[in-house]
């Protein structure tokens, strides 16, 4: 996971530096639904056969899950409004 400051977003100019800082923001909402998911999804049946390769498909699919649903639970832009401003 990258944090914030390896993200450098200051030193862009204004329309840039926004759409870096959405870019961060929907990556954090990503991190946070990755963990929901992480928990949520924590069964004994699984859409994955039983192999040598399981938990490294589930934790794919997880994070995979998780970046294509970022950016529309709120997080996001909460986080983003407060931020913009500051940055």
């Amino acid at each position: 996971m990258n944090t914030i400051a390896s993200y450098n977003i200051s030193s862009l100019p204004g329309n840039d530096r926004l759409q870096k800082l959405k870019k961060v923001c929907d990556d954090f909402e990503s991190e946070i639904l990755n963990f929901y998911l992480k928990e949520a999804l924590n069964t004994n049946e699984s859409i994955f056969p039983k192999s040598p390769g399981e938990k490294i498909y589930r934790s794919m699919y997880k994070e995979t899950l998780s970046k294509h649903i970022s950016g529309g639970f709120g997080y996001s832009e909460l986080l983003f409004n407060y931020l913009k401003d500051k940055v």
